[in-house]
């Protein structure tokens, strides 16, 4: 349900129009680039086709088609562009994938209505233990993402953020002030690291989940993060054990009558879902396989619950030379880009090289057989000084994208200084 308000208000806040027709070049992931946006009519038929699948999840009406085609559908439109990457919506395709493999239409579902025998009083612990610890890697990933001096030592991003919001009736007066920033930064630290083994003890689960509501309709009140607050409010009620959830139920009398001997057989669906819990454990660790700072970089920064950690800002100024010749031209990047995409690809290394292939092959279409392709890049962390990102010196038209060591990165302690 949350999903398919989520869905209606993208498309009534013309998001789909911004983000998925206007631009006329996009910055799709490097190993599914082959994937394109649909026409406008198709962008706007899709998202109908996803809302009405996260409406068949809700109600466990054609729950197979229903899940399959939501998954499908969020993860086509996530991959598109990595400009509107965030970590809620990764988590949303998880969880949709999740769903796919796992009897979630056995009780209070329109199939078990129109269908009994589909009726199941149980089912295998793993089958919700699945869905809890998924939730549990969120947050304690995020939380040893959070054990960094910029975050415990510095307060940082946080007391940039904060410091924007002293206009705030009531609570304004307070945020300006330092020891609020550092008090925000270690109790989210300490939240996320520790809430999830909380909410898997019965003892704290209740006070553990009134944690969880305060926390996050308090970054919703402070930060524009979207439905994420709601994701994680609402999704976190998997943590209480199936008598609450069935005594609401059995309240408004919409649960079916079942044997409760019965105890659904879901056959081979574990191997897979267990294999998909092992990916999501294993592959956030990747960025250990990075050399440099990994907010500085971003390389193995997606996918890996890195929520809300870093303030960067960017200018980046594209040269295209003609090696026949040696003529250089600037390239004015609201012609290719939108003001969105400009913003974020000037602060992430891939981004960057994809924009100038694209710029390869646009001089490549005007004339010029090999384009050499430079980069002037200065990005700013966390509130310092603007530095150097990449290396002016690189031909970037040449450097391939992968999973591989970006070199043509300058390392954050060696960066020059902008003098602007």
């Amino acid at each position: 349900m949350v999903m398919l308000v989520g869905t209606i208000r993208f498309v009534a806040n013309g998001w789909v129009d911004l983000l998925y027709v206007k631009p006329s070049f996009y910055f799709p992931f490097w190993d599914v680039s082959w994937l394109k946006p649909l026409s406008q009519t198709g962008m706007y038929l899709l998202f109908g086709v996803m809302a009405l699948a996260a409406l068949g999840i809700a109600l466990g009406a054609y729950y197979r088609f229903s899940t399959w085609t939501f998954f499908l559908s969020f993860t086509f439109v996530e991959l598109l562009d990595k400009t509107n990457y965030l970590n809620h919506y990764y988590f949303v395709s998880v969880v949709a994938l999740l769903l796919c493999f796992l009897p979630a239409n056995r009780a209070v579902s329109w199939d078990v209505w129109r269908n009994p025998e589909l009726s199941s009083a149980q089912v295998p612990r793993w089958v919700v233990g699945c869905l809890r610890f998924q939730i549990g890697l969120v947050y304690f990933f995020a939380g040893v993402a959070k054990l960094n001096p910029d975050w415990m030592f510095h307060a940082l991003p946080l007391k940039i953020w904060l410091e924007a919001k002293t206009d705030l009736p009531l609570l304004g007066s307070w945020l300006g002030q330092d020891w609020v920033a550092f008090g925000f930064s270690w109790f989210g630290a300490l939240y996320d690291l520790s809430v999830p083994f909380f909410l898997f003890w019965n003892f704290s689960r209740p006070w553990a989940y009134a944690t969880v509501v305060v926390f996050h309709l308090m970054t919703w009140l402070l930060f524009p993060i979207g439905m994420f607050p709601f994701i994680m409010i609402l999704g976190t009620l998997v943590f209480f054990p199936a008598e609450v959830h069935a005594t609401f139920w059995n309240k408004l009398k919409w649960i079916p009558v079942a044997k409760p001997t019965v105890v659904l057989n879901v056959g081979w669906a574990w191997i897979v879902v267990l294999s998909l819990l092992v990916i999501q454990t294993l592959f956030p660790l990747r960025s250990w396989l990075y050399p440099g700072n990994l907010f500085w970089t971003e390389q193995g920064f997606r996918f890996s619950w890195r929520v809300m950690l870093m303030e960067k800002a960017g200018h980046a100024t594209f040269r295209v030379r003609d090696p026949r010749t040696g003529y250089e031209s600037e390239v004015n990047n609201r012609v290719h880009l939108t003001p969105y995409q400009e913003k974020m690809m000037s602060t992430q290394p891939d981004m960057i090289l994809q924009y100038a292939h694209h710029l390869d092959a646009v001089f490549r279409n005007q004339g010029i057989p090999d384009p050499e392709v430079y980069a002037d890049v200065f990005v700013a962390l966390n509130g310092r000084g603007s530095r150097r990102f990449v290396n002016p010196k690189v031909d970037l038209s040449q450097e391939r994208d992968g999973w591989r060591h970006k070199d043509w990165i300058l390392p954050y302690e060696g960066a020059e200084y902008s003098q602007k």
